[in-house]
């Protein structure tokens, strides 16, 4: 087996719990009160297109953006499983998000699931910031999570082991954090194992994943660097003011 190959399939399987339709009801519930008119979308990070799936069951058009060509392919293989899905107006494409240009103005830009914390430098948050201005319709509306500052800072990220298995293959899941405080980045180190039920083999990896924390000021900086006015910031999911324990925010800006 390759991990990074088949990275798709093991990313499905690390967040089977996570819940996909949830999580679209809420960003659907944000969204519903600066923008009644909603109907395209483009996602910015898509991964293997749970969200945009979704939301395209609920009758929104969709486009989904992913660096990985493996999530890509999976989310397409994901949409030719579904014949309904075949004439419909969702579509998968491979692309960088701080590069990328489409031919088509949207609703709303969306961005899930800490993506915009993988954007570790200044440059490339301001580069996916004016990606998303670029395919805006005027008024239209951006939104994103990511890890908040004050909350990492606070509760500290600390080691974590995680379990998991489907019917081909168990996963042992390491994650050992590095804080780099000047520069408001954390190194997740990853080893992960992978058996495969069938044969018993195991394969071992190690993966590191750099993320930024962001902090309110820096963010409404950048916004209005590329013309965007911030109308929320609040605690994903829970809709809290943010605070020393808020690992996870979302910004929600005008265009």
């Amino acid at each position: 087996m390759n991990f990074r190959e088949n990275y798709a399939q093991y990313y499905d399987l690390i967040y089977q719990d996570k819940d996909y339709v949830g999580e679209v009801n809420y960003i659907l519930s944000l969204l519903s009160q600066v923008q009644p008119e909603l109907e395209s979308i483009l996602e910015l990070g898509c991964g293997t297109g749970k969200h945009a799936i979704i939301l395209s069951e609920k009758g929104y058009q969709v486009n989904g953006i992913d660096l990985s060509p493996e999530m890509i392919a999976i989310a397409n293989e994901q949409l030719r499983k579904n014949s309904q899905y075949i004439d419909s107006n969702i579509k998968f494409k491979q692309g960088d998000l701080r590069t990328i240009q489409i031919e088509k103005k949207y609703d709303t830009v969306i961005s899930l699931f800490h993506v915009m914390s993988y954007q570790t430098s200044n440059e490339d948050l301001s580069a996916a910031f004016a990606t998303a201005k670029a395919h805006l319709k005027p008024g239209g509306i951006f939104l994103f999570d990511c890890w908040y500052g004050p909350g990492v800072l606070s509760d500290r990220p600390t080691t974590r082991i995680k379990r998991l298995e489907n019917k081909q293959v168990s996963m042992l899941r390491i994650a050992e954090p590095v804080l780099l405080p000047n520069e408001n980045l954390v190194d997740v180190n990853y080893e992960i194992i992978i058996t495969d039920k069938n044969d018993l083999t195991s394969n071992h990896f190690h993966e590191l994943h750099r993320m930024r924390y962001l902090f309110q000021p820096e963010v409404k900086l950048l916004l209005e660097k590329h013309n965007f006015e911030l109308l929320q910031c609040n605690e994903w999911i829970t809709n809290a003011m943010p605070g020393f324990s808020s690992w996870e925010v979302y910004f929600l800006a005008k265009a």
